[in-house]
């Protein structure tokens, strides 16, 4: 047998870079505008783990598709409604999120393997994703159905640190590393439970927004 098989070292692992950190920061919404209900994609995803931060998580979202969310909302009920319009899904791993960076793995999978991973088991969370382009930078802003209803949050991501952001007037206050309003902490822990404790707490200390990632601007709609 030739030694030449040998000779050669095994091939090095690509360098991804950022592409499994996601740089964003987080928002809480308190009146959305109804003109940036625009773009919308349904999304039910399920969370298998849910631990100090960490998460295994799968997703499947039907583009283009709206819905009514209310917190009589079932996820079930309502995947098994649009189960036909589902056209994209991905299991996705998540690490503890430290100043607005957040280690984050995902890998896409067929759709109806998503759909029965979902249907069978973790703890679901239904969502309807808007997009809109704001100032610079392109926004997301989730509203929440079922036992989450009737939080809405609103986020920037981009492919490094989220500096010196414009942040639309509809943010109320800024809730990067708050981990209560992660969506694995609310598949376990709903925003419904807890929602009278955190107005009282906003009330009390006021609005706040992060400084530390360089100077924000307001933006005014």
């Amino acid at each position: 047998m030739s030694d030449d098989l040998f000779d050669e070292p095994p091939a090095a692992e690509p360098d991804r870079g950022y592409a499994d950190f996601e740089f964003e920061r987080r928002f809480f919404v308190r009146d959305l505008p109804a003109e940036l209900r625009d773009a919308p994609a349904l999304i039910v995803q399920s969370y298998f783990l849910a631990d100090d931060g960490y998460a295994l998580r799968v997703r499947v979202q039907a583009g283009d598709v709206d819905a009514d969310l209310t917190a009589d909302t079932d996820p079930a009920e309502l995947l098994r409604a649009h189960v036909a319009d589902i056209d994209f899904a991905a299991v996705t791993v998540k690490g503890p999120a430290v100043g607005g960076t957040r280690y984050e793995a995902e890998r896409e999978l067929d759709p109806s393997v998503g759909v029965e991973l979902v249907r069978r088991g973790g703890a679901p969370v239904v969502k309807v994703r808007y997009a809109a382009w704001l100032g610079a930078d392109g926004w997301s802003i989730d509203v929440f159905g079922g036992a989450n209803h009737p939080l809405v949050v609103a986020e920037c991501e981009r492919s490094g640190p989220v500096t010196g952001l414009q942040i639309p007037d509809f943010c109320v206050t800024e809730i990067t590393d708050d981990r209560r309003f992660s969506n694995e902490y609310l598949a376990t822990e709903p925003y419904s439970a807890w929602a009278p404790s955190f107005a009282a707490e906003l009330a009390s200390q006021g609005p706040t927004f992060r400084q530390d990632f360089g100077p924000n601007t307001h933006l005014r709609l």
